[in-house]
């Protein structure tokens, strides 16, 4: 296999395995079938002793990688296909967004999961700290940008749309997926619907690549 089969072997499986990840952590959250807003204080309660929450945030954390991936490849597409600045906007939105959300994992989720082992006395006494932490006090405000992540990647497929970079099925899909994905937490099966909606257009994408 020479280097550019492997790139577009690689991009393919990013394009299969991204959205399918999210399918699978917005599955794990419990109470999908009774969505409701969740504060801060909801948070942290709903985060406490969720080993398999744990694990599809964990998830997520590595699959921005593939995100990332993901965003320069439809961005290289858009731009060869005349949408130069739609590209690089997009592309550059949406790497900011997901570097926002790895960081936004590793502070409010992955941080819950270390502290699984703790008593009710211990952790009742670390929950103002928790508080803080999941009100987004100080420098953790920068986690808002997670908003970029939908901006960015539905500015790409509209250009894709646009363009004809990719089939009108694949961008309109993409589009309608992204911009539901980041519903708020505690009606994740919003969130849910939107992953499975990008993962009709996006999974079939990535396997054409592959099989190519």
């Amino acid at each position: 296999m020479s280097a550019a089969e492997a790139v577009r072997v690689g991009t393919g499986i990013a394009f299969v395995v991204m959205p399918l990840v999210f399918v699978f952590a917005f599955a794990t959250h419990p109470d999908l079938l009774r969505p409701k807003v969740l504060g801060p204080e909801q948070l942290i309660d709903r985060s406490r002793g969720r080993r398999l929450l744990h694990a599809g945030h964990g998830l997520v954390t590595i699959n921005t990688a593939l995100m990332i991936v993901v965003a320069m490849h439809l961005g290289g597409l858009v731009s060869r296909e005349g949408a130069g600045w739609a590209g690089l906007v997009g592309t550059v939105l949406a790497v900011l967004g997901t570097v926002a959300l790895a960081a936004d994992k590793g502070a409010l989720c992955l941080t819950m999961s270390a502290l699984d082992g703790l008593s009710d006395e211990e952790f009742a006494a670390a929950r103002p700290a928790l508080s803080a932490i999941f009100a987004k006090k100080g420098w953790l405000w920068l986690l808002w940008g997670i908003v970029l992540i939908p901006i960015g990647f539905a500015v790409l497929a509209i250009a894709a749309l646009a363009t004809g970079a990719t089939s009108t099925w694949v961008a309109v899909l993409l589009l309608v997926g992204v911009l539901l994905i980041g519903f708020p937490d505690g009606a994740e099966i919003v969130n849910l619907s939107a992953a499975v909606i990008m993962a009709a257009g996006l999974v079939p994408f990535g396997l054409e690549m592959i099989v190519e």
